[in-house]
């Protein structure tokens, strides 16, 4: 594979499980990667995120916190059904201050954005923390840190290889 992965990190460090992505991202940018991945954590900036998705990726991989249901640490891995995005324009506004990745994904999907495969590996939050705010991932999201990173890097070796 001779064009790029892109690894972004997502979330608000001041919302407690939240910050998951971002830790992760931190982590695998300390790990050694092949050479055609880059880690970004973009924190709560949408609108980096969506121009970084412009960016001719080969695949992209959104690190992130998603209550599907399971218990707070458990990680989830799926790829994102772009089909599935509306275009109709209704999710083209975002708070540049708050950042939900399947918004951003939809107002490119409402412009016409040609957007990379994208995965998205994500962990079940326990808490994002009281109205004014908390700092630190709850243990079980903590816990599932180090996983989250080895998934992540077994992943890569899929798409490195294909």
């Amino acid at each position: 594979m001779g064009r790029s992965i892109l690894i972004a990190g997502v979330g608000n460090i001041f919302h407690g499980d939240d910050a998951f992505g971002s830790e992760v991202a931190r982590r695998l940018a300390e790990s050694p990667l092949p050479s055609e991945v880059c880690v970004v954590d973009f924190g709560i900036r949408g609108h980096d995120l969506a121009f970084a998705l412009q960016d001719a990726y080969a695949a992209v991989i959104l690190i992130d916190v998603a209550r599907r249901g399971g218990k707070p640490g458990e990680l989830y891995v799926f790829q994102a059904d772009l089909g599935q995005l509306p275009d109709d324009g209704k999710e083209c506004d975002f708070d540049t201050h708050a950042m939900h990745p399947m918004r951003v994904l939809s107002v490119l999907h409402a412009q016409g954005s040609k957007l990379p495969p994208i995965w998205l590996v994500a962990c079940e939050p326990l808490t994002f923390g009281p109205e004014e705010g908390h700092l630190g991932l709850s243990e079980p999201v903590a816990n599932a840190v180090p996983e989250a990173v080895t998934l992540i890097v077994s992943v890569l070796k899929k798409m490195v290889r294909s």
